[in-house]
């Protein structure tokens, strides 16, 4: 059985964190004139339809509806962990997928994408669309990082991370990544020789990964790795932060590497030092902006505090569609719809791939990933086999001859020279891939100073 003993929260929650104070609560038979909710009876809705694509071309469309009690909760300002339905819902599915029984040590909250969170995140880079479970990612930065703090990032990382941390003063620890995520060894060395390698720098209690299809790299970090790093983790006292949107989007479903919040729970090791981000950004829709945090209830107590404060709340008109959608699956009918998202994605990575390797093999390299949408492209931009620098290759050459691709050194923490480059294959028809690639090796041509055969 896995070690409940408490993790002292007082060493880990940030100074701002501490601060957020709880709303006033309700106490059963008390009459409330605090709320300035508006009243339901003035909302001009009766009803919201929803038509359900045909999994079969050509059966008959499906409709949902949310009326009643539902549509009214729906239309109402409602709880900041989320509506309790979908909370519970999204509980259930995390103890099915990742084995952890509802013991108490976690619990579940929503957050979503707002004008709110534009103003509090400005991403160093704008190639990416802002994901759902940023805002929840940015409360839990907030929640536990103090200005001066260092953070353990496996690099090259989401530029969108980056640009969150921006408003913070923060020593942002690289640790590099290989064809199979992130590098313990590599991670064992910063650890054990931190005072050596960063003086004067305080200890770091975060670790940020990416553990699945990972953005920009593609890599998918193996059991024997993720392993290594949660013992790593629990030696040196951090908690570890599980960004897994690419989780759903595994392109062998039924061959899964468990999740870091699942493999904490098996060992007999303490349990309370992952949290875990997911996202329904990639599988039912990104402008629904809804992901959800699995951790432990008082890092996501003071998360919850933060966003009652900010932006109260996600959506629980856009809560109120998904559970009835939910609902209507099950947790099986949701993992199928999963799976075909999944095999979706994996005709347009092999596409993808074929196309890039008819163009660029000899001319770049890169991991096939396992999951997710991209590929990060090494470019050979040289004939000595030095490290050239892509930046300059895409936002000048590529861009004139009409490919647009987003350059490596807009994942890197701290700066530097980076050769690689990040495709996407979410959209890309065989077409785009074409031409995109066609024009791609033209640059690189010219760039190591050859011409096209």
């Amino acid at each position: 059985m896995a070690e409940t003993h408490e993790i002292d929260w007082d060493d880990y929650i940030s100074e701002t964190g501490k601060r957020w104070q709880p709303s006033a609560k309700k106490r059963p038979g008390m009459i409330s004139f605090l709320a300035g909710k508006p009243n339901a009876d003035t909302f001009p809705f009766s009803a919201i339809k929803v038509d359900l694509k045909p999994l079969i071309p050509g059966d008959p469309v499906e409709t949902l509806t949310i009326e009643a009690d539902a549509l009214s909760e729906g239309l109402q300002y409602g709880a900041t962990a989320g509506l309790p339905a979908l909370n519970h819902w999204l509980e259930n599915l995390q103890e099915v997928r990742h084995k952890r029984p509802k013991d108490g040590s976690w619990r579940v909250t929503l957050g979503s994408g707002s004008q709110d969170l534009l103003n509090k995140v400005k991403p160093v880079h704008n190639h990416d669309e802002e994901r759902s479970w940023l805002q929840v990612l940015s409360n839990a930065f907030c929640s536990l990082v103090n200005n001066g703090d260092s953070i353990l990032m496996e690099t090259p990382v989401y530029s969108g991370t980056l640009g969150l941390l921006n408003r913070f003063t923060v020593n942002l620890i690289e640790v590099p990544v290989d064809m199979e995520g992130m590098d313990p060894a590599a991670l064992e060395d910063t650890l054990a020789n931190f005072a050596t390698k960063y003086p004067g720098k305080p200890f770091p209690k975060l670790l940020y990964t990416i553990p699945t299809g990972s953005n920009p790299t593609g890599a998918t970090a193996p059991l024997e790795r993720r392993k290594a790093i949660l013992a790593l983790v629990r030696k040196y006292n951090l908690i570890l932060l599980e960004d897994d949107a690419y989780h759903y989007l595994s392109f062998d479903p039924d061959h899964l590497v468990p999740s870091y919040f699942e493999l904490e729970a098996q060992d007999g090791g303490q349990i309370g030092r992952v949290v875990r981000f997911d996202t329904f950004s990639k599988i039912l829709s990104s402008g629904m902006r809804l992901g959800w945090a699995t951790g432990p209830k008082q890092l996501l107590d003071v998360m919850d505090l933060h966003s009652s404060n900010t932006n109260l709340q996600p959506s629980s008109t856009t809560q109120a569609m998904v559970i009835v959608l939910l609902n209507k699956w099950g947790i099986d009918g949701f993992l199928a719809h999963t799976r075909r998202v999944a095999a979706f994605y994996k005709q347009k990575r092999d596409m993808f791939e074929k196309i890039a390797h008819k163009h660029l093999d000899g001319l770049a390299t890169w991991v096939s990933p396992e999951a997710g949408m991209f590929l990060f492209l090494n470019l050979k931009l040289t004939k000595d086999g030095t490290p050239g620098d892509s930046s300059a290759l895409i936002s000048t050459t590529a861009l004139e001859k009409g490919v647009l691709a987003v350059p490596g050194i807009g994942f890197l923490p701290n700066s530097g020279i980076s050769s690689y480059v990040r495709v996407s294959f979410s959209l890309a028809t065989e077409e785009d891939a074409e031409t995109g690639f066609s024009r791609l090796r033209e640059c690189i041509l010219e760039a190591r100073g050859e011409h096209s055969a």
